[in-house]
C-alpha cells in the first residue's frame, strides 16, 4: 500500500501522473477561503524519504504504464511541495529515476513564496534533474484581495518569482480564483490579473470559482460584515474580461468541480469562440440556478 495522508488533491490534468505524496498540508495555512486541508490533524508535514522510497518501489510494481503507455511524469502530493530544500527536492528526484528510468518531469502544486527559497542555479538546476509542469494557485493579482485573503503575497512577487521560473526553463500554470476580489470588484481583478499573466509565460491559465464554506475564515468575515460575495452571473462576466484581457499565447481553462460550466481553449486561437460561450452562459442563465449549483458544491 502507497502512502496517501488525507484527501489528495491534483490538478484535472495530472490524470494520466504518478501521484507521490512528499508533503502533506500546506506550509501557509492561512488562505481565508481554503478548506482542502481540514482533514489533517496537522498543518504541514514532510514524507519521509524511506515512505517515497517505498512508495516507488510499490508504483514500480503496479504503475509502471497507465492505459498502455510507459509513465513519463510524476506529481508530488501535498498543498505545496515545491517548498521542500533543494537537497530534498534531489534527492526526490533521483529515486524517481532511479525506479523509473523513463521518468520525464515532476510537478508538483507550489505557492509563490516557495520558488523565493531557491536560487536561480538552484532552479536551473532541479529543471534539469525533470521538475516542470508546477500548478500555482495565484488566485489573482488584485493586491487588496490578496492581502485580505492573507495569502502571503503581492502581484509584485508573482512577477519577479514566476519570471525567476521562466528564467530557469521550469513551466507552470496559473489558478485563478474567480469571486475572489469580491462583490463589486471581480472584473477589475480580473483585468489586472491579465495584465501580470501577460508579462509572463503560463502554459495553462486555469478559472476555478470561489465557493465559501462555513468552516472557513472568509464564512466569519462574511457574517461579520466585512466581505460580500459576488453574484454568481458577475462571477462568469469576471471570467470573461479575464479571458478577453489575456493575450500571451497560453491554454484557458475551467475544467473542476467549483465550475458549474467547464470550458477549455488555445488562446488566442479560440478566445472568440471563448468569449461567445461565456456570453451565452451570462444572457441565458439566472442567477438562481447557478447559485443552486453553488450550493450543491460539497466540496471542492
Amino acid at each position: 500500500m502507497m502512502h496517501y495522508t488525507g484527501t489528495i488533491w491534483r490538478p484535472p490534468y495530472e490524470a494520466s501522473s504518478l501521484l507521490l505524496e512528499a508533503t502533506a498540508g500546506c506550509t501557509h495555512h492561512r488562505c481565508k477561503f481554503c478548506t482542502l486541508y481540514a482533514d489533517l490533524p496537522f498543518q504541514f508535514r514532510m514524507s519521509p524519504m524511506e515512505d517515497i522510497e517505498a512508495d516507488l518501489k510499490e508504483a514500480q510494481k503496479t504503475y509502471r504504464r497507465f492505459m498502455g503507455r510507459e509513465l513519463s511524469r510524476t506529481f508530488l502530493t501535498g498543498a505545496n511541495p515545491f517548498v521542500l530544500k533543494y537537497d530534498r527536492l534531489m534527492e526526490i528526484a533521483g529515486l524517481v529515476h532511479k525506479y523509473f528510468p523513463g521518468m520525464e518531469t515532476i510537478g508538483s502544486f507550489a505557492r509563490v513564496t516557495d520558488v523565493t527559497l531557491k536560487s536561480d542555479e538552484e532552479l536551473a538546476t532541479l529543471h534539469g534533474v525533470g521538475y516542470d509542469g508546477l500548478t500555482i494557485g495565484i488566485e489573482t493579482a488584485d493586491d487588496e484581495a490578496l492581502r485580505f485573503m492573507d495569502k502571503g503575497y503581492l502581484a509584485a512577487d508573482i512577477l519577479e518569482q514566476c519570471g525567476r521560473l521562466d528564467k530557469a526553463g521550469i513551466r507552470y500554470s496559473f489558478f485563478y480564483l474567480t469571486g475572489i476580489s469580491g462583490a463589486g470588484r471581480g472584473e477589475d481583478g480580473a483585468r489586472t490579473t491579465a495584465a501580470v499573466c501577460n508579462k509572463l509565460h503560463p502554459t495553462l491559465v486555469g478559472a476555478n470559482m470561489l465557493t465559501i464554506y462555513p468552516d472557513s475564515k472568509l464564512y466569519g468575515e462574511i457574517r461579520q460584515g466585512n466581505y460580500k460575495e459576488e453574484s454568481e452571473r458577475s462571477k462568469y462576466r469576471e471570467v470573461r474580461t479575464l479571458v478577453e484581457n489575456l493575450e500571451i499565447p497560453t491554454t484557458f481553462a475551467a475544467l473542476g468541480a467549483s465550475n458549474a460550466f467547464q470550458m477549455h481553449g488555445a488562446l488566442p486561437e479560440d478566445k472568440g469562440k471563448l468569449l461567445d460561450f461565456l456570453d451565452d452562459v451570462i444572457k441565458n442563465v439566472g442567477e438562481d440556478e447557478l447559485r443552486h449549483y453553488r450550493k450543491s458544491v460539497r466540496h471542492l
